[in-house]
């Protein structure tokens, strides 16, 4: 299999995004990282092939997505579409949460995490 994860090329996109990350994802990162949320690790802005995920959980083969109003064009829809389909042939599950569900419901964002963390992790493990 093909390394796809943190591709070489694509070290100065992922550290730029990281650095201009927006106060959604910065404010997901402050319950995520460190193992602290459930005990599982997870990755900001992970490399996978040509894409850069925001969130992602290799336990889990889980990506987590926060998109903002740039993601509400045709196009934008259209493109998200097709990554995320490519995403979910590699075996990961995407679940996309709003900057408006960070802001308005953080704790709603992260009881329904929860909830896709214990079952995929049931799915993972009993085949």
């Amino acid at each position: 299999m093909p390394v796809l994860f943190n591709l070489r090329n694509h070290k100065s996109k992922r550290k730029a995004l990281r650095n201009r990350s927006t106060f959604a994802e910065w404010r997901l990162w402050e319950c995520l990282r460190h193992s602290q949320f459930c005990g599982y690790k997870f990755r900001r802005q992970q490399g996978i092939g040509k894409y850069v995920v925001d969130f992602y959980c290799p336990k889990l083969k889980l990506v987590v997505e926060v998109d903002g109003a740039t993601h509400s064009t045709l196009q934008e829809i259209e493109y998200d579409g097709k990554r995320q389909r490519w995403l979910e042939s590699l075996g990961l599950l995407v679940i996309r949460f709003t900057n408006e569900d960070v802001f308005e419901g953080l704790d709603n964002v992260l009881i329904r995490l929860k909830e896709v963390c214990v079952v995929r992790e049931r799915l993972l493990n009993h085949p």
